[in-house]
């Protein structure tokens, strides 16, 4: 956590040109420094909250934000246009963004589901992933990787990852249906007092290194948000909150 109250990563804080930030809880601000307009909130104040975010990032910026699924959908940015920032009515539904535009700011809210940022410096493309135990089922982020390959010529080894606070194995009990998904998953899922614990950032972890991303190129924040909702929204441990942290990354211009 830097001075700002921002949480940033120290492998992409190294990359020259990429600019990013995850964002907390902050009980001084309007709705604790929410950033979700789809959750019932007042949309002026989420509004509000979203331009005093943009001051991180540049006058200039364009912000980029999709309606979540919980799906493997993937959101493609070939220009550097403003969407689903301002309202939901021209959000893309999709569950990864990818652009190699400069200026463009891709965001993922969460309050508990894992957001990744990725970004390969030499091709200079990034990307932004909202993974929940759906979309990481259906390999989210694999395929996200593989479309940084396919579309934009990246080599997985070049590819930088960022895993960021979402609930952990130790809040995260989940029950057969979800315990089914994961069964193969060797790691994530676990037993304990004869009950299901899922790890859902290790489990994205595997992923990425099945998908050629290198281990010392991965960086998973430790925070889980179930523990940490005095700083992180948690749907789980707040039985349904409305408020939303964002994970956000740039290409600079």
């Amino acid at each position: 956590m830097d001075e700002s109250g921002f949480l940033r990563f120290g492998t992409l804080e190294a990359i020259e040109g990429v600019r990013h930030l995850v964002t907390r809880r902050l009980p001084q601000e309007p709705l604790g420094y929410s950033l979700a307009l789809h959750t019932g909130e007042d949309a002026a104040l989420v509004r509000a909250n979203r331009e005093r975010l943009r001051r991180h990032f540049g006058a200039s910026s364009r912000f980029v934000s999709v309606m979540q699924v919980h799906g493997d959908g993937i959101h493609r940015i070939d220009e550097a246009w403003e969407i689903g920032w301002r309202s939901l009515e021209d959000a893309p539904r999709a569950d990864a963004l990818l652009t190699d535009r400069p200026g463009v700011v891709l965001t993922i809210l969460t309050a508990d589901c894992v957001p990744i940022l990725l970004a390969d410096p030499r091709r200079r493309v990034v990307g932004a992933v909202h993974a929940g135990w759906r979309g990481t089922a259906a390999g989210i982020v694999a395929k996200t990787v593989a479309a940084m390959c396919e579309g934009y010529g990246c080599d997985p080894r070049e590819i930088y990852a960022a895993i960021g606070p979402s609930i952990g194995g130790c809040c995260y009990e989940v029950g057969e249906e979800v315990a089914e998904a994961f069964g193969g998953t060797e790691g994530a899922l676990l037993r304990s007092d004869g009950r299901w614990h899922l790890d859902l950032k290790e489990a994205n972890r595997l992923q990425l290194l099945a998908s050629g991303v290198t281990a010392g190129r991965i960086e998973c924040s430790p925070v889980c948000t179930a523990c940490e909702r005095e700083r992180f929204f948690s749907y789980r441990a707040e039985e349904g909150c409305s408020g939303r942290f964002a994970s956000c990354i740039m290409l600079e211009p």
